[in-house]
């Protein structure tokens, strides 16, 4: 009888040991990358070394360094697993252009927030611009801040106060309002003295505030708030923009 339980406890412990090496060897099926084949991991580690700029697909294939044919059906099975997804690029938009799931597209890939699906938004631009300039109308003279914080509140456009600021300096380089700095006093009490504020250009009085656009501010260089984007045949440069041949003919 001893014998017997000591062959049956051997017995048991054996595959006790057999079912736990199996567990351990079971792949995991919930990770997002089980099952691929090597040519799609090497691709997808191409795609997610580039992170929020995103890869252009000529590119992926010279540092997969794989045939163009295998690195066209790994992005479409990448894409069908959701492991990649294809952005738009605003600077070549002609191109096909992947980034990692897990990544958002920069702004210099997307053009920031002017821009919605690849293509400049006109009538957001216009709506804010408009409402902008009432708000100043209104307020006869106000911050950057103020203005936003009008909109926010009454909740008329939904808007980032970057995109008050940038629009304010459009605004300002097409003449529409004029830039100024406050006095603190009169029309400008509730401003810090200092503060840059501004005001209607069709309603602005002189001996109202100094003008802080002077003959070297008024290079629409100076102001633009894309300047950062600004480059020889770029997303902004020289030859397209207005405000540049604007300032040129005048």
């Amino acid at each position: 009888m001893s014998m017997n339980w000591k062959f049956c406890f051997l017995y048991d412990m054996s595959r006790s040991s057999e079912a736990a090496a199996m567990k351990r060897k079971r792949p995991n099926m919930d990770s997002p990358t089980q099952g691929l084949v090597d040519a799609e991991r090497i691709v997808l580690d191409v795609v997610r070394s580039k992170k929020n700029l995103g890869v252009w697909v000529a590119e992926v294939k010279k540092e997969a360094n794989l045939a163009p044919t295998i690195v066209d059906k790994s992005l479409t099975s990448l894409v069908k697993k959701k492991l990649i997804k294809q952005v738009v690029n605003i600077q070549n938009k002609g191109r096909k252009h992947y980034m990692a799931v897990e990544f958002e597209p920069s702004e210099d890939l997307t053009g920031g927030a002017w821009y919605s699906e690849g293509k400049l938004d006109k009538e957001f631009i216009t709506v804010l611009r408009d409402t902008c300039l009432k708000v100043i109308e209104m307020m006869k003279v106000a911050t950057a801040e103020g203005i936003h914080d009008f909109l926010k509140k009454r909740k008329v456009v939904e808007c980032t106060s970057q995109q008050v600021a940038e629009i304010l300096n459009s605004m300002v380089l097409d003449n529409a309002i004029i830039e100024v700095k406050s006095t603190g006093l009169g029309e400008y009490h509730s401003i810090a003295v200092g503060s840059v504020c501004y005001r209607s250009a069709s309603g602005a009085a002189f001996g109202t505030g100094p003008k802080t656009i002077g003959q070297m501010a008024s290079i629409p260089c100076g102001a633009c708030p894309r300047i950062s984007l600004c480059t020889p045949n770029g997303i902004v440069s020289p030859q397209t923009c207005v405000y540049y041949t604007k300032w040129l003919n005048f």
